[in-house]
């Protein structure tokens, strides 16, 4: 499986939601994505209610988070 490059999907806008990190094209944030993906949606049903979204955008988020986390410093 390749690796999901978030750059490619995700942007910081400062214009778009306060410059939340979106989805290019959307207004819908990642942390909407994440928050769906913790209430237990699956891909399908999140694809299924926003059709604009594809497998890949979803994949990106969980990669932003993967790498907002990993450079998180603990004081």
């Amino acid at each position: 499986m390749a690796k999901i490059d978030y750059k490619e999907y995700i942007e910081v806008n400062p214009e778009i939601r306060f410059g939340k990190p979106v989805i290019k094209g959307t207004r819908i944030t990642v942390y909407d994505v994440l928050q769906w993906l913790a209430s237990g949606m699956t891909h399908e049903e999140i694809i299924t209610d926003f059709p604009q979204l594809s497998e890949n955008q979803i994949l990106a988020c969980l990669a932003y988070a993967a790498n907002k986390e990993r450079i998180v410093k603990v004081a």
